[in-house]
């Protein structure tokens, strides 16, 4: 299956295709694991905009991409596409590295209309005219980027050809006030019921293009007195739709009738999440990002008595917030995903969900602490970088107490450079008072949440926890947790005094191969401030010095390790073990520690050789 399969396709070759394509994508996510509602949704949309705009020719861009499958599927990828999310295989999203017709890489929501902008603006300068087509979902469309380009269009004598999937959700359901915006124009029975009544009259008319045109301005005239102002056209933007996002005839009707529009226009298109696979549709917040499943029953493939540190936090928080008024909680767009879904069932006046607006998350957070609340943000990683200047400005600067639950730090797995949580400890040490927790396992992270709770810990606070699963029961955790000294850095084994490990958080649970070479292992719980007593405790001791950290090396603890002998003029080797300086690609969470060496084998291995070397030099 490929392009020349599709382009200029009659209807009902489409059709045929469209069936083959969901049946490709059920059969792998299945075994793969990865985004399955969102490209079950976007399939006929897909297609019916391929017949029209050849991906060869027009640039078509993919905003968050993460409903790319079936553009890859099309686009040389149809075999290939058994290796997706795999270590070595193709990315889960539109990578620059992986495709040219894959025109711009994307992980983050609201990228797409400013890229295809800066493309757009390219083009001419090279006095090359192509169609440049955006397809973004209404849950990116809330994003402030989005909204800053689309204020740009006429500014820049924009054509931009944007395809708006409503679906009305983002992962979670869609909130503000854009949301109810497509929702009223999508369900006003009244207008529904014009435009068919046109659409039939249309049809039937000889009448001739004038009678047509006639038509078409009463037929906005009426649009705009049944569901008032338009926002698109507020921006001086062509808005056409909602049309629907299954019906492939009308779609390539209207696809074919923009083509060549000489101005922009937005094209309103409602599908449907998980569109024909019927787990999907019933639940398509779990099958956003599904594990691997049964692609009969629909029933997630997963470990019994499992759980994660996602969902550990969210029980945690909400326990602690029936007992203490000032928690609230706020995510961007995750309820599900940060662990936050029975906090904002049990307690809908202290819980905000904001969107993919995480600047605006974290300036709100800002806002509830000048007036004595103690928000959390839970926000992942990676999503975290889009509002550091917030995190700067308007909490640090203000000395503002904000606690920040940073999900998915280090290496998450299949979604891969996008999705990496790697750059939250050199983010965060570089912020004056800041305090950055890290914690090795589930007790620790209840045991800490408790002692900032019930101790009233202030400032700029993260918490970064990874995207893992332990054995667990939480209602034991619960029972068993206690205040602890939460500054106060762990010596977990004595060895001889020649050879000190500092394991930051996750990184304590690899070393246990090193155990041959008799070293002392401190858990380093708290990354920022240092130990200072420990930390002169195990230099007084201790000829050599490892740390490790899941984590950019730039930064990074060890940085901070350095820096602190140095500062004292303190002469003893250091090896610094993370991710070196480059973009680590997808594949399972061990595979890449393995690729990082950050594994037992490669920690190992990196400490002997230190060791040689170090003796050698003496």
């Amino acid at each position: 299956m490929n392009l020349d399969d599709v382009v200029g396709a009659d209807i009902s070759k489409l059709k045929q295709i469209s069936q083959l394509v969901r049946e490709r994508i059920i059969q792998i996510v299945s075994m793969n694991g990865g985004h399955l509602s969102s490209n079950l949704g976007t399939v006929d949309l897909t297609l019916a905009l391929y017949n029209v705009f050849d991906p060869r020719q027009d640039i078509i861009i993919w905003d968050t991409s993460h409903q790319c499958y079936t553009h890859k599927l099309l686009t040389g990828r149809w075999d290939e596409f058994a290796t997706l999310r795999k270590f070595g295989g193709i990315s889960g999203y539109t990578s620059l590295k992986e495709s040219t017709l894959d025109r711009f890489g994307a992980g983050h929501a609201g990228t797409s209309i400013a890229a295809a902008l800066g493309i757009e603006k390219a083009l001419r300068l090279k006095n090359q005219r192509k169609n440049i087509l955006v397809v973004i979902g209404d849950g990116a469309l809330t994003n402030g980027e989005a909204l800053e380009s689309l204020n740009q269009l006429r500014t820049m004598d924009s054509k931009l050809k944007i395809i708006l999937n409503d679906n009305g959700m983002s992962i979670a359901p869609n909130v503000g006030a854009l949301s109810e915006t497509f929702a009223k124009l999508r369900t006003i029975p009244a207008y529904v019921k014009f435009k068919q009544l046109v659409k039939k009259a249309l049809e039937g008319s000889e009448l001739g293009k004038n009678i047509e045109d006639e038509l078409k301005r009463i037929r906005e005239g009426m649009k705009h007195f049944i569901s008032g102002p338009d926002f698109f056209e507020s921006l001086g933007l062509k808005h056409i739709g909602p049309i629907d996002g299954h019906d492939l005839e009308l779609m390539t009707a209207v696809f074919k009738r923009i083509k060549h529009y000489d101005y922009p226009v937005v094209v309103h298109v409602v599908t449907k999440k998980g569109k024909g696979y019927e787990p999907a549709e019933k639940d398509c917040v779990t099958f956003h990002n599904a594990p691997k499943f049964d692609p009969e029953s629909g029933e997630p493939v997963r470990k019994q008595g499992y759980i994660s540190y996602s969902e550990v936090f969210g029980e945690t928080l909400l326990r602690l917030a029936q007992k203490d008024d000032r928690i609230f909680a706020i995510t961007a767009a995750m309820p599900d995903g940060t662990g936050l879904k029975r906090f904002s069932q049990s307690l809908p006046n202290r819980f905000a969900d904001l969107g993919i607006t995480e600047q605006s998350c974290v300036t709100f957070a800002a806002g509830l602490s000048t007036m004595g609340f103690k928000p959390f943000v839970a926000i992942y990683s990676t999503f975290l970088q889009r509002a550091y200047d917030q995190i700067i400005h308007d909490v640090a600067l203000q000395n503002l107490d904000v606690v920040f639950a940073i999900d998915r730090a280090g290496l998450v797995g299949e979604d891969g450079p996008t999705h990496h949580g790697l750059s939250d400890i050199a983010l965060f040490r570089t912020i004056p008072k800041s305090i950055i927790f890290t914690p090795s396992n589930l007790f620790d992270l209840v045991c800490l949440l408790r002692t900032i709770v019930e101790k009233d810990i202030k400032g700029v606070i993260a918490i970064r926890y990874t995207k893992d699963y332990q054995r667990a029961n939480f209602d034991e955790l619960w029972t068993k947790s206690k205040i602890i000294k939460p500054f106060k850095w762990d010596i977990i084994r004595k060895g001889n005094g020649k050879i000190a490990i500092l394991a930051v958080g996750s990184m304590v649970n690899q070393v246990e191969k090193l155990l041959s070479l008799d070293p002392t292992i401190v858990y380093i719980r708290c990354v920022k401030p240092l130990d200072e007593a420990t930390m002169n405790f195990i230099i007084e001791n201790h000829d050599l010095f490892v740390t490790i950290e899941e984590g950019f090396l730039n930064g990074g603890f060890g940085e901070s390790v350095i820096a602190f002998m140095n500062k004292r003029d303190i002469k003893k080797p250091v090896l610094t073990l993370g991710v070196t300086e480059e973009f680590i690609p997808h594949g399972s969470r061990e595979e890449l520690l393995k690729l990082c060496k950050l594994d037992p084998e490669g920690i190992f291995e990196a400490v002997v050789s230190f060791l040689k070397k170090e003796v050698y030099a003496w």
